[in-house]
């Protein structure tokens, strides 16, 4: 789940990390009362979830009250990366000295949280692995100990090798941005930039953090950060449905029961180069109203082409996703061809349900990825 940044800032604050003062107006008027108690220069920021606000004109320096309501007006109501802006974070500005990257993340390689640190903050650090990747520090989280202080001091005197203070700061703030990390269960905890003033002192003035949607029952409080006008309403809709959906911008639809089936139906539809349009997993209890559901989601997409239905019947019996394929073909006809594997649990009594319905039936893995593009180009095929 993302959350914005004046959010992961408040969550940042709990763990004592050094996160200066903010306030969150919706309208320029309420920007105009926050730069007048912070007193000018301020900063004002867009608050969406999405990268690149700087360069979309969504963060400005105001040097003096007035300025900040322009920047306000301006802002609010701006669309960056098809996401309009609600809101906007009034800071003081700072005098920045240096800027550095700090940020928690997994290493899926590794199966642990990797810290990594950079003295190139201020700038996508997918930049700087790509250009200097060199200048990317790692330390890797022990399962129980976390991050270990000799290891944060260590990296932290590579960034700052001749300001000993600033070396000692740095390590504290690893630290203890590692252990939000893990208390809150994120997939990402990123400071950037973590900035050193010109008086000396270390300062987080952005922050960025994911979390992660299967920790969320473990803090039921972090439902009231979600921004549901930020999300994706076909992904609103099946979490309301108990799928798992996430869009994605290919023209191959996918049904499928269990992430690494659904997993591995993308990849094997990458491979024959088509380009899934989700990921559609609808668990593994037999209910048909999860599969007209699921249909009407993803017929709501634009893009699809073609729906690929690729189930193991295990628990997930055949036959009920057969009854709902039926049912949503009753109820509201494809406008896009369908193409189908059911193996497993009542298979044959499934392919029964299905005989004369107007979709294209595979046995197997490649059979029914290779007709699905197949269909998705327009070449149509045989059942």
């Amino acid at each position: 789940m993302n959350i914005h940044e004046y959010q992961a800032r408040d969550l940042l604050r709990r763990f004592d990390l050094p996160v200066p003062p903010h306030v969150v107006a919706s309208t320029a008027e309420e920007a105009l009362g926050a730069a007048r108690d912070f007193g000018a220069p301020v900063i004002v920021k867009a608050q969406v979830h999405a990268g690149g606000r700087g360069k979309a004109g969504g963060v400005k320096l105001a040097r003096d009250v007035d300025e900040a309501r322009q920047h306000a007006e301006a802002i609010l109501g701006m669309t960056i990366k098809d996401l309009v802006v609600g809101k906007v974070l009034v800071a003081p500005a700072v005098d920045i000295a240096r800027e550095v990257y700090v940020g928690v993340t997994l290493d899926r390689a590794e199966a642990r949280p990797v810290l990594m640190l950079s003295a190139e903050g201020g700038i996508d650090i997918e930049e700087v692995a790509q250009r200097t990747p060199e200048k990317i520090l790692r330390a890797h989280l022990h399962p129980w100990r976390g991050l270990p202080g000799y290891e944060a001091r260590r990296l932290c005197f590579q960034v700052f090798p001749d300001d000993a203070r600033a070396a000692l700061g740095l390590a504290r703030i690893c630290s203890r941005l590692a252990d939000a990390f893990d208390q809150i269960d994120a997939t990402l905890a990123e400071i950037n930039p973590l900035v050193l003033t010109k008086s000396g002192e270390l300062l987080a003035i952005d922050a960025k953090i994911n979390l992660d949607d299967n920790a969320l029952a473990r803090h039921p409080d972090f439902e009231a950060l979600r921004d549901l006008d930020a999300e994706d309403a076909r992904e609103r809709k099946a979490r309301a449905k108990g799928l798992s959906y996430i869009h994605l911008e290919g023209d191959v639809a996918c049904v499928v029961n269990g992430a690494g089936l659904a997993m591995a139906t993308m990849d094997l539809i990458q491979h024959y180069g088509g380009r899934p349009a989700n990921f559609l997993d609808i668990g593994g209890s037999s209910n048909p109203e999860k599969v007209t559901t699921a249909l009407e989601i993803i017929q709501s997409d634009p893009n699809v082409r073609v729906i690929l239905f690729n189930i193991f019947g295990g628990i997930t019996r055949c036959d009920d996703v057969a009854q709902g394929l039926l049912m949503a073909l009753e109820s509201s006809p494809p406008r896009v061809p369908i193409v189908v594997r059911l193996i497993g649990t009542n298979e044959e009594r499934a392919r029964e349900m299905l005989q004369g319905a107007s979709l294209e039936t595979a046995s197997g893995m490649d059979e029914v990825v290779q007709r699905a593009i197949a269909a998705a180009r327009g070449k149509g095929g045989s059942s």
